[in-house]
């Protein structure tokens, strides 16, 4: 069976995506052509929490790998 793990940073990536793609219709429907600026700060928001996660991600990945490799030396030496 495939591992069942939650992975917490693509829950969030889904729901910060979901929350921006709801905040953007709904502006529209209630402020009309008013709310384009606040799409695209909205937008702009939805762009800073991607790219904050894949950063996450990277860090995550990253200390993993050095980790693996720190283990792997270890029982090297052994």
């Amino acid at each position: 069976m495939a591992g069942t793990s939650f992975d917490t940073l693509r829950a969030l990536a889904i729901a910060s995506q979901a929350i921006g793609f709801i905040t953007i219709l709904t502006l529209e429907t209630l402020l009309a052509d008013a709310a384009r600026p606040w799409q695209a700060v909205t937008l702009g928001g939805m762009l800073v929490a991607a790219l904050s996660i894949a950063t996450a991600r990277l860090y995550r990945k990253n200390k993993h790998r050095k980790r693996l490799e720190r283990a792997q030396r270890a029982h090297e030496e052994d």
